[in-house]
């Protein structure tokens, strides 16, 4: 027994000591993942899409160049109350995001960051950016930016998400809400242009988020999530799309007193793309059947024709934002 202990202990390797730089790289590399996966947990990308919306409509409310103090506070804030719903929506959704392609490389399914943190991380966010509001500008804009975190936390992820085909549509209350919120930070009161620009992103946010769904149909079916494309024909989804995105443009000229000649053009002329485009599919989405195959039985390509109109639903809001912000200068 000896003998063989001995023997184990001189077969061993000698352990090459880690360098002190090498240790230090790791380390900022292991923090760098850190900050990634509690960045991802914000969904950068929509609140990017959150803030093309909120900053336009500060210089319409302004009519001009707003205050640098209040611009700070939407960007900062808004970011931060988005941050804060789109964590506490990743901690709710873990066991759909875990089921779903399209979500499975999130932080809490790859275990990046545990559930208790992004709890913790979410709920931090939402009350910083509820106070910021509060101090800085004022109760409205402090009251709206918590109603539209608890709205989509709670009446979008909680209840509509997973028990309505209609969903998309009243969640995209929470999608519009920088715009009001912005116009309340700049003016402390609520009128007809912000009530008008919200509605242009509330009636937005179906055929967008629909032209993607259709895309990924099968990782909502999986998931047991009642998407409208997932209950419902291509061509039952592209027949609403088209209502709303008739809404959606009809609005957005009914600001058009408000916001200027500038606006006006690009509102008809970005309404007019998004118009065919949407059109175009419901035309081709009538050779196809109830399930979205196509009438010979072949494979009809939906989702990835529908992306199409996902992409250039993202530059006409860009577009007729910015067409917001340019309008302001010009009455």
């Amino acid at each position: 027994m000896v003998f063989s202990q001995v023997s184990a202990v001189n077969v061993r390797q000698p352990v090459s000591p880690v360098s002190p730089a090498a240790e230090g790289k790791g380390q900022l590399a292991g923090v760098r993942a850190t900050v990634g996966a509690y960045v991802s947990l914000c969904k950068p990308r929509i609140v990017e899409l959150l803030l093309i919306t909120a900053v336009p409509t500060l210089f319409l409310a302004y009519r001009g160049l707003p205050s640098l103090l209040v611009t700070v506070v939407v960007v900062l804030g808004g970011a931060l109350a988005a941050g804060s719903a789109n964590a506490l929506n990743c901690y709710i959704d873990r066991d759909i995001d875990e089921v779903m392609r399209r979500t499975s490389s999130r932080p809490l399914v790859q275990n990046t960051v545990s559930p208790r943190s992004a709890l913790i991380f979410g709920l931090v966010l939402g009350v910083v950016s509820v106070t910021l509001f509060a101090v800085t500008t004022n109760l409205l804009a402090a009251g709206l930016t918590l109603a539209a975190i608890l709205y989509y936390v709670v009446i979008y992820t909680m209840l509509l998400k997973r028990h309505t085909s209609q969903s998309t549509l009243w969640g995209g209350a929470c999608g519009a809400a920088p715009v009001v919120i912005a116009w309340a930070a700049a003016t402390g009161s609520l009128s007809w242009p912000a009530w008008l620009l919200f509605g242009v992103v509330f009636f937005w946010q179906p055929p967008h988020f629909w032209a993607l769904a259709i895309r990924y149909r099968e990782d909502y079916r999986r998931a047991g999530i009642p998407m409208l494309p997932v209950v419902a024909s291509v061509h039952r989804v592209l027949v609403e799309s088209v209502i709303y995105s008739w809404l959606m443009v009809a609005v957005s000229l009914a600001a058009w007193p408000w916001a200027g000649p500038v606006y006006g053009a690009v509102a008809i002329v970005a309404g007019a793309a998004f118009l065919f485009e949407v059109h175009r599919l419901l035309h081709q989405s009538r050779r196809t059947g109830a399930d979205g195959t196509a009438a010979d039985g072949a494979a009809s390509g939906d989702g990835l024709v529908t992306m199409r109109l996902f992409h250039l639903s993202i530059l006409y809001l860009t577009l007729v934002f910015a067409g917001v912000a340019v309008g302001a200068f010009i009455h």
